[in-house]
């Protein structure tokens, strides 16, 4: 798969200063009323891209049929940067596996796509590819639910259960574990992180597919400190084709948690949890050759450090994303993608791109709107 286009990304950030200053509870204390307000300013970005409709990639699959059912195969991925050729078969990170498969279902070992991205990725009308990528995608990569995992070992349910369909992955964090437990070198992040444990399950017939996914994956540990630390993702999606229109949704909720569980001198009394809860509706119109899509996400964070005595407002961001596909074959499309990000109480959330530039944030500037485009062509052989 070879995608290419031409990409343009803007960021805008604004002075949301009116010269009052607020002390650490909120009151304000001081107002200038010489202060001038610097208005906005904006960072900007365009040239060639990949990815934008479909990930570009070069791949290797095959099976072996050992009789009685039983097959064993293998795949192998590699991403490609085609727009200037750094990234090619250096390695297989987008998925390298082998699998036994037969009438008991499948399983797979090696870095494979989490069960938590698998219904980002099905229930959004952009796939999570260029501009158009949803918001929950978005924010919850960044806050820590990952896209794959390596080390991992996968159970896939049988194709033959009339629609139901499932997975199982557990990721090995591969930390080397002392005993006894007090000969652990005193360092971060060396007992546990890595380490993810996910599935997936669904329903698909017809026109309906839903599916409810659950991951956890160890973001950070220390060990005399007493606390391990996760990012737990439950996310529900569901799509219905009417034959006009593909109708698709998503909830998603991602939390991360800091455990107690040590019982060392430094062990806190509790840790604060921050929460990040997402929404999604999106379209399909099949139109001639041509595919019309169109998302809506938003997201919002909720931090438990936030003030309950002053309701301070939480972050949170919405996005709009149109695109228009036009097959010239099966093999070859043409591609166009718009999207706008909006930001408010802090969120600094951006449209993907390999060179989206970065908001402008300090004291004076907080980031409010990010707007992509991508204009291309998709070819696959």
């Amino acid at each position: 798969m070879v995608d290419a286009s031409i990409s343009g990304y803007s960021n805008s950030s604004r002075d949301l200063n009116n010269g009052v200053t607020y002390n650490a509870f909120g009151f304000p204390v001081a107002y200038d009323p010489f202060y001038v307000n610097r208005g906005s300013v904006r960072t900007s970005s365009r040239g060639m891209s990949h990815s934008g409709y479909n990930s570009s990639r070069l791949g290797f699959r095959g099976t072996e049929d050992l009789g009685g059912g039983l097959a064993a195969s293998f795949w192998l991925e590699a991403p490609v940067a085609n727009d200037d050729g750094s990234q090619g078969v250096a390695t297989f990170s987008r998925r390298s596996t082998v699998s036994l498969s037969g009438g008991f279902g499948e399983v797979r070992l090696g870095r494979d796509y989490t069960p938590t991205f698998y219904n980002n990725s099905v229930f959004d009308p952009f796939g999570t590819s260029g501009v158009g990528t949803n918001l929950i995608q978005t924010a919850t990569s960044a806050f820590g639910n990952p896209t794959r995992a390596s080390n991992s070992v996968s159970y896939f349910l049988p194709a033959n259960l009339g629609g139901f369909y499932g997975q199982v992955m557990y990721g090995f964090h591969e930390k080397t574990k002392y005993s006894p437990g007090l000969a652990t070198p005193d360092e971060a992040n060396n007992s546990r992180t890595g380490r993810y444990v996910g599935g997936r399950f669904g329903y698909a017939n017809g026109p309906l597919d839903v599916a409810v996914a659950y991951g956890s994956n160890t973001v950070g540990d220390g060990y005399y400190a007493g606390t391990t630390t996760k990012v737990n993702t439950f996310n529900l999606g569901a799509s219905y084709d009417f034959g006009p229109a593909k109708l698709f949704g998503e909830l998603s909720q991602a939390r991360e948690k800091t455990d107690i569980d040590g019982d060392f001198f430094a062990r806190p009394a509790s840790v604060a949890s921050n929460k990040l809860n997402g929404w999604l509706l999106g379209v399909t119109v099949p139109v001639g050759a041509g595919l019309i899509r169109a998302s809506y996400s938003a997201v919002k964070y909720k931090s438990g450090d936030n003030n309950p005595f002053f309701n301070e407002p939480n972050p949170k961001a919405n996005k709009l994303a149109l695109g228009y596909v036009h097959n010239l074959s099966k093999r070859t499309a043409l591609y166009a993608t718009v999207a706008r990000i909006s930001n408010k109480n802090g969120a600094d959330l951006r449209v993907s791109g390999d060179f989206s530039p970065k908001f402008i944030s300090n004291d004076i500037f907080t980031p409010k709107t990010s707007t992509g485009y991508d204009f291309g062509i998709r070819h696959a052989f």
